[in-house]
């Protein structure tokens, strides 16, 4: 099985996925892809992002079972690779959605 991946979702948007069974987010009709990052990336990606977020809920997502072709690059320059989801990312690739508050939130920007 490939690593992991992670991606920060609203609490609409992930109910969204249960009611739909496909997540996708405004990023997919306007770059194309959908933004997921590594184990390694989440607090780094909440630093910069989310920092003020009150709540979020983080998918888990296995590589090896999404529909939508998967892509490790940088679209932004530089050299770390962030996962992009070309498509919208099936119920079935979904491990788990754990929504996180604001302390953890913290903790997570904390650490990065």
């Amino acid at each position: 099985m490939n690593q992991l991946i992670f991606h920060l979702a609203s609490a609409t948007d992930a109910q969204n996925l249960a009611k739909k069974g496909v997540y996708r987010t405004a990023s997919l009709d306007s770059e194309g892809f959908i933004h997921c990052c590594t184990a390694e990336q989440l607090p780094g990606v909440v630093q910069r992002y989310y920092a003020e977020a009150q709540e979020l809920t983080v998918l888990t997502i296995d590589p090896d079972a999404l529909e939508a072709r998967l892509v490790f690059e940088n679209t932004v320059g530089g050299e770390e690779l962030f996962p992009h989801v070309y498509g919208e990312i099936n119920q079935q690739a979904v491990r788990s959605d754990e929504v996180i508050g604001r302390q953890r939130i913290l903790e997570l920007a904390g650490s990065a």
